[in-house]
């Protein structure tokens, strides 16, 4: 067994909120100018070490046994356990163990942390999600779980989720994600969401007071348990993942990469789409079936080539589900030595024909630990970058766990982003090239549909290049997802106009200064270093940025080009400043106050007219910022379509109609680079309804802060 060695010093361990480097000195320096890219060499003892499945659980053995220990030596409280989640160790024997946390015997919502000690057992530090100390004078609930039940059923009705249920009973958790540690109820209620996608909706309580505390949408299964795990499914898992011999090899004619190699299973004269080499990943065709329910049927083949290319043979789609997951493994098992979502040599499942032709999404369930895909007629979600993005979901439960409390949830997204571009460039298929990207292989020009470039999210619509103070403001997780999005391009390319796989690029920083790229593998390396090591369930964007410098100086030295140039990225997008840089500056603000009725949809279905709201500005010199920060507020309507107008007629989106807020109406700031245009004259709020709401809404309010 592992012993714990007591060698940090006490102080430091009741003070450590977040693990992290400082800046060194040697990074002050002049801001890069040159867009030639440094030599990244990452350093061989701070990579993940190769381990198989079932040294994994020794690790995960010992952490249990050794947790009380642990627990002591962090100084917790009485009442304070810890339950070991993930071990992840360093090539050089540094080992990183993540626990969870119970008071009492309930769970803590973001109690989470992370032990680093040496590869001797000796403490290195602690990643904490919380510095507050738990301790709450009763663990009585004072409000009932059927209170809780009742408001969390209400709710799921509310966002518009139908067939609800509670997945089961409330649960007394102590929630720390937010401020002071406070007794609270979790509830689970499953449904369908408006979409067709199964819901799985996590709604948290004051115990005390009944209010909500938080909510967040995990996509879980319509039947509250999800389809079992097939009994032979983990007959691969004892291998060494991606080294395994590749007994048998199929053909398949995909819809989006063309024709690809299968890992297959022959099974007497059969064969199917069991990928022995990876996890025993399984496909399966669901049958159409509306409600998701249950694993169907094994796709199987006599000749062991595998669907057409076209909707005409129901394999094509599972042949693109097969390969996605088989290309996500292999990016994994290659440039992370991580074999499966787990990192314990399961591959998991994937499910296709989902529903009826409408079905166009695609979704990751940590219940049945499995991917599910829409039946899209012509165009389902199903490429190689929609499969890993999803498949990112699960990556996050089983590391960071991120609670999507702030802007946690939008880093979620961000991972899920920065996974997916990163794996369709190492699958390296001439059909589907790599790019920066999303879902540009799956867009078709529909309403829901849309494509986001990583190195401007704002040439999309209604995306931010940069961060800002209210970004959370926002319940759209995709528009909180673009700095990070934005910071991996930056890393990853270097700013300025740039053609890579015939896609042309251009992207702006912040400050208008430059940044130097450190290469793709490089920033990829640092971001999932920076997710499995360091970020927590509470980690926001000033703890991303600590989190990936932290990892920077694990993986090439914090003195190192490629630190400093991963911290220039960072300032880029306005997290943190960088030399030469600075921080935004605070503007006038100008606001309208005056109600503006927005007309309902007209008898024949299509939206009511637009609407104006204006604002004049004066007494700026020069241009808008980069970061103009618009508030609104919309009355009983939570889809509008809204753009902001500029004096000389440029328009920027601000919202698709798509993105449902909740709460009879729709309240956010989103943040525009204006500075293209004067900042004096006449600025419009445009808004418009798709919906029927009866003549009740309204633009309420808004207003610029520059």
């Amino acid at each position: 067994m592992r012993r714990l060695s007591l060698k940090v010093p006490t102080a430091f361990l009741a003070s450590a909120a977040l693990f992290t480097v400082a800046l060194p000195s040697g990074a002050a320096g002049a801001a890069p100018t040159a867009p030639t890219p440094p030599a990244a060499s990452a350093r061989a003892g701070a990579l993940p070490a190769k381990l198989s499945p079932s040294q994994q659980a020794a690790l995960l053995t010992d952490a249990t046994a050794s947790s009380a220990r642990t627990a002591a030596t962090l100084g917790l409280g009485g009442k304070e356990r810890l339950v070991p989640r993930s071990v992840l160790t360093d090539a050089d024997g540094t080992v990183h163990t993540r626990y969870e946390r119970t008071y009492g015997g309930l769970p803590i919502l973001g109690g989470d942390l992370i032990v680093h000690t040496t590869a001797n057992g000796a403490m290195k530090g602690v990643t904490k999600a919380t510095a507050a100390r738990i301790s709450l004078p009763s663990t009585t609930p004072a409000r009932s779980a059927a209170s809780a039940k009742a408001l969390s059923l209400t709710r799921a009705k509310k966002e518009g989720i139908t067939s609800t249920k509670s997945a089961q009973a409330p649960r007394a958790v102590i929630w720390a994600a937010s401020g002071r540690p406070i007794l609270a109820w979790e509830s689970v209620v499953n449904g369908v969401q408006p979409d067709g996608t199964p819901s799985e909706l996590h709604i948290v309580t004051d115990a005390t007071t009944g209010a909500e505390i938080h909510r967040r949408e995990a996509v879980g299964s319509s039947s509250g348990t999800g389809p079992s795990r097939p009994a032979d499914a983990k007959t691969g898992a004892g291998l060494q993942g991606h080294d395994a011999m590749r007994r048998n090899s199929g053909i398949g004619h995909s819809r989006h990469s063309g024709q690809v190699r299968l890992g297959v299973f022959k099974f007497g004269s059969n064969y199917n789409l069991t990928d022995t080499a990876r996890g025993s990943h399984q496909t399966y065709d669901l049958g159409n079936n509306i409600f998701g329910d249950g694993i169907g049927k094994l796709v199987s083949d006599t000749n062991n080539v595998w669907g057409d290319g076209t909707s005409a043979d129901r394999q094509t789609d599972a042949v693109d589900a097969a390969y996605g997951a088989q290309v996500t493994w292999d990016y994994f098992a290659d440039e992370h030595n991580r074999y499966g979502i787990r990192n314990d040599g399961d591959g998991g499942l994937s499910r296709v024909h989902y529903g009826i032709n409408d079905r166009f999404n695609s979704f990751w369930s940590d219940t049945c630990f499995c991917m599910t895909y829409g039946d899209g007629g012509t165009n389902p979600d199903t490429g190689v970058e929609a499969t890993a993005h999803a498949m990112m979901r699960g990556l996050t439960t089983h590391t960071a766990k991120f609670s999507y409390y702030g802007e946690s949830g939008a880093l979620a997204e961000a991972n899920s982003d920065i996974f997916a571009a990163a794996v369709e460039f190492s699958a390296d298929n001439a059909h589907d090239v790599g790019d920066y990207l999303i879902r540009e292989k799956t867009y078709t020009g529909r309403e829901r549909d849309f494509t986001r470039p990583m190195d401007r999210p704002s040439k999309a619509g209604a995306y931010t290049d940069y961060w800002h103070p209210r970004i959370a403001s926002s319940r759209n997780q995709r528009y909180g997802a673009s700095p990070a999005n934005h910071w991996f391009y930056l890393a990853s390319e270097g700013s300025g106009a740039k053609t890579i796989n015939g896609v042309a690029y251009n992207s702006r920083t912040h400050d208008g200064l430059p940044v130097t790229r450190i290469g793709r593998d490089a920033a990829a390396k640092i971001w999932y270093r920076a997710l499995t090591v360091y970020m927590t369930s509470t980690t926001d964007y000033a703890g991303a940025r600590a989190a990936t410098l932290s990892a920077a100086a694990d993986l090439y030295g914090a003195t190192s080009v490629t630190y400093a140039n991963a911290m220039h990225a960072w300032g880029a997008v306005n997290v943190g400043t960088r030399p030469g840089g600075a921080p935004r500056p605070t503007g006038p603000v100008f606001e309208n106050t005056t109600s503006v009725p927005i007309p309902g949809r007209l008898p024949d279905g299509t939206p009511g007219a637009k609407v104006s709201s204006p604002i004049t500005v004066t007494s700026i010199t020069g241009n808008a910022p980069t970061i103009l920060l618009v508030d609104f507020s919309i009355r009983n309507d939570t889809t509008p379509v809204l753009e902001l107008v500029a004096p000389d007629g440029t328009v920027y989106p601000l919202a698709n109609g798509t993105w449902s807020e909740g709460g009879g109406g729709y309240t956010a700031t989103v943040a525009v680079d204006a500075s293209a245009n004067t900042a004096n004259g006449t600025w419009n709020l445009r808004a418009q309804s798709g919906e029927d709401w009866g003549g009740s809404a309204s633009i309420h309010s808004w207003k610029l802060s520059f």
